[in-house]
């Protein structure tokens, strides 16, 4: 199927509304990308951003009540039952190659007694929303006993409360008999 060029592209989207509050993109070839709504694109922003300081603040959190925390690279295939790596991204801002972003976004190791640790994978979630692919994915680290427990990261109702809510507690019995 051939592509429309650009002057029928900009057409439609003038014909939709406001030209000016969509940031349409174009490929080397000058085949039409995507077009987005500008006041979205400046919500994903604030999202984004809004997101990544409070994984800085549980990570903090946590290292405070004394557990030690590192970045989760991995992930799951659902399709294949099994675990897999995230893959590397290239971060252009500072030319290096970082870890892919894995789920969930944390694990959490304390030490409890000779030869036994905590280990606690932390998902963190600005709401305490997981999608449906997301609590499957939880069920599924916990039932091939990966971590002990999910714990899900939220903003309380009051300014600067963290709430930590337990998976298998709120999702178990819906979730493969957890």
């Amino acid at each position: 199927m051939k592509s429309p060029n650009k002057e029928e592209i900009m057409k439609r989207i003038k014909e939709a509304g406001d030209p000016e509050n969509y940031e349409t993109s174009w490929n080397k070839a000058g085949t039409f990308t995507v077009s987005k709504f500008k006041p979205n694109i400046i919500k994903g922003r604030k999202s984004k951003s809004k997101g990544s300081s409070f994984e800085l603040k549980i990570r903090k959190d946590l290292e405070n009540k004394g557990r030690i925390i590192d970045k989760w690279t991995n992930n799951i295939d659902l399709k294949q039952n099994k675990l897999i790596s995230s893959k590397k991204i290239f971060n252009p801002f500072k030319k290096i190659m970082v870890p892919g972003a894995g789920f969930p976004d944390f694990i959490s190791i304390k030490y409890i007694s000779e030869g036994s640790y905590s280990v606690i994978g932390v998902e963190v979630k600005t709401n305490g929303m997981l999608s449906k692919i997301e609590k499957q994915k939880c069920a599924w680290y916990l039932q091939n006993k990966i971590f002990s427990q999910i714990w899900i990261a939220k903003i309380g109702e009051k300014r600067g409360e963290i709430i930590y809510e337990d998976f298998k507690e709120k999702h178990g019995n819906k979730y493969n008999n957890l």
